[in-house]
């Protein structure tokens, strides 16, 4: 259960973490947040919101609080099973499972639901768009041909389903050597930028490919927490604040297309 006044962002693709850098910096920004791991196959966000081993509980025997990292509530299949069991699991019961958790937890007054999941068009991505009223879409990939396949796909079938495309955010760039300061695109460059082109939609950020990124979202305390000031920090602040606002437009040219009600009395 969630009282959402505001928005629900899904974040797909690539990520590596950026839906839960998102969802640390829009709360950084004074926003209320919750963060949904939809990714039933290979939960992260528990490690990488440092509540690993966290389980939810229940005051009222039928709805789930979730934990909290960094102040923000957190649900994840990773909070219910053990963190070696496989999800052995079918389309159907990956959809409960999602529908559940979405459903019977206790998320409170939100602004925005991140919702973080895997990269793909199938039943997860299908069940949300199909069960929740999404304002928006943020597709995450890397430079290279091979990525970028993927992202378009991911990117047709949200708008195909009615989803507003938010824009593009480009993963694992320009990789700076730490001991001689060489600069190279290891996984290609451009690549974001070329699909925000071709599919008439935003660039919100560029991340570079680099390791402390890596080892703050793996001990579980993200950029904009750890490293509030460093570079990477500020791009995904822009990024979140760049995501709000195209929310917010979506929204409004929404609200602007809503047909007139007129109530004649006698």
């Amino acid at each position: 259960m969630f009282d959402l006044h505001g928005m629900t962002a899904l974040v797909t693709g690539a990520s590596g973490g950026i839906g839960s850098a998102i969802a640390k910096a829009l709360a950084a920004q004074g926003a209320r947040v919750g963060l949904l791991d939809a990714d039933v196959y290979g939960p992260s966000q528990p490690r990488m919101m440092g509540i690993a081993g966290e389980r939810p509980t229940t005051q009222d025997g039928r709805t789930l609080e979730p934990p909290r990292g960094h102040g923000i509530p957190v649900m994840s299949i990773g909070f219910l099973v053990d963190a070696d069991q496989p999800m052995v699991w079918r389309g159907p019961m990956v959809t409960q499972a999602l529908t559940q958790m979405l459903a019977d937890t206790h998320w409170g007054k939100l602004d925005y639901l991140v919702v973080d999941m895997p990269p793909g068009t199938g039943d997860i991505q299908l069940t949300l768009t199909q069960r929740v009223p999404v304002s928006g879409a943020v597709i995450v990939t890397t430079p290279q041909e091979i990525a970028l396949l993927d992202a378009r796909k991911g990117l047709q079938m949200f708008r195909k389903v009615g989803v507003p495309v938010l824009g593009i955010v480009e993963n694992m760039g320009l990789h700076r050597c730490p001991a001689c300061g060489h600069e190279s695109h290891i996984f290609d460059a451009g690549g974001g930028g070329a699909i925000a082109a071709r599919y008439h939609t935003t660039l919100l950020g560029q991340l570079p490919l680099d390791a402390r990124i890596r080892e703050q979202a793996d001990s579980g305390a993200p950029t904009v927490v750890s490293d509030p000031g460093s570079p990477a920090a500020r791009v995904f602040n822009t990024i979140a604040r760049r995501a709000a606002g195209a929310l917010a437009a979506s929204a409004i040219r929404g609200a602007a297309r809503l047909p007139a009600i007129s109530i004649e009395g006698d």
